[in-house]
């Protein structure tokens, strides 16, 4: 049986994931914006958005090996810890973090979904080059 290639894998799904969530950002204007409300209001949305990326962050840092040769697997494990500084952020300081996402996403809507299509693009890429 052949080992799964976790890096190529975790680059595709990562980046399809950023891939269409920007593109139903562009597709729906505020849509991100109204999430931020909505967790902002509820006590157990913050919680669930804490755990699910901090769980999902911790596979990935896991999940990837610090291999100086491979730089997709750096850069994966890198993501991985900043989705778990993030979730920690989300669950102790959420007020604080959503007035800041909420001050950004106000002027520059276009420009974060902009470039969070090209980063699930170059990492939907990168992934399906390394799984070639």
């Amino acid at each position: 049986m052949e080992a799964i290639d976790v890096t190529g894998w975790s680059a595709l799904l990562l980046g399809l994931t950023a891939l269409f969530a920007g593109i139903g950002a562009l597709r729906k204007p505020g849509a991100w914006r109204t999430m931020l409300e909505e967790v902002e209001r509820s006590p157990a949305l913050q919680f669930l958005c804490g755990m699910l990326e901090l769980l999902i962050g911790a596979v990935i840092y896991l999940a990837n090996p610090w291999l100086a040769a491979d730089l997709l697997s750096c850069l994966l494990k890198a993501m991985g810890g900043l989705m778990m500084v993030e979730a920690l952020m989300i669950l102790g300081f959420v007020d604080i973090y959503t007035q800041f996402w909420l001050r950004s996403l106000t002027h520059m809507h276009r420009g974060w979904a902009l470039s969070t299509v090209a980063l699930g693009l170059g990492l939907s890429v990168l992934g399906a080059l390394h799984l070639a």
